[in-house]
């Protein structure tokens, strides 16, 4: 004899609630799977993650183990895939040296000799800027400050081993340029044998 199997029935509004509570679990499962992947992402599970830039730089010191050009040199921290973070001097721009198919410039291995004297194998702090850390071949910007206590970018403009670049915008623009200025009146460095063909477009060439 077959026993009889009763269902009871359920209103609509427990019908309802049964509905929302499974799309409730589904939600939960979904929210909790999404936290694990995110903190698997944080922990490098997925590859290396590269820090931002402003926790990993500034305020920070390091050694400096190479210098390209007046302007730009390496540290001692590893960049992505590069041994080493190349830096470009915020606002000093110095003759050049190093370009490929370009000749070297007016004072520019005399540029390059102070960078090296100043700052080659010697631990610096670097400041940066939260608006812009990086140029567009990827380099890191950054005030260079030395052992001293001096800023690198400030003395190559002030003994006249560069440039005050006024193309890009940062905190101490002004400054560099009337820095510039007492440099050129008092002929430092290379205003002393000023080459005018040399100067970059965007430096006046009235005496």
């Amino acid at each position: 004899m077959k026993r009889k199997t009763s269902h009871r029935k359920l209103s609509a509004s427990q019908w309802r609630w049964r509905k929302f509570r499974r799309r409730g679990v589904v939600f939960a499962m979904f929210l909790a799977g999404a936290l694990l992947l995110g903190l698997a992402d944080r922990a490098g599970l997925f590859g290396q993650r590269q820090d931002p830039d402003l926790p990993r730089y500034n305020e920070k010191l390091f050694t400096v183990v190479h210098v390209v050009d007046g302007d730009t040199l390496d540290i001692n921290l590893p960049d992505g895939d590069k041994p080493a973070t190349r830096i470009r001097l915020w606002g000093v721009d110095t003759p050049e040296t190093v370009r490929p198919e370009h000749p070297v410039e007016h004072f520019g291995p005399q540029a390059s000799a102070y960078t090296k004297r100043e700052a080659l194998h010697k631990a610096v702090r670097l400041e940066l800027l939260p608006h812009r850390t990086r140029d567009k071949y990827n380099r890191l910007l950054a005030y260079v400050f030395l052992p001293d206590g001096t800023m690198l970018n400030r003395n190559l403009i002030v003994t006249g081993h560069g440039y005050a670049d006024p193309r890009f915008d940062h905190p101490r623009k002004s400054e560099f340029l009337r820095l510039q200025t007492q440099a050129r009146r008092q002929k430092q460095g290379l205003w002393a044998d000023p080459h005018p063909n040399d100067w970059p477009d965007y430096i006046s060439r009235e005496k």
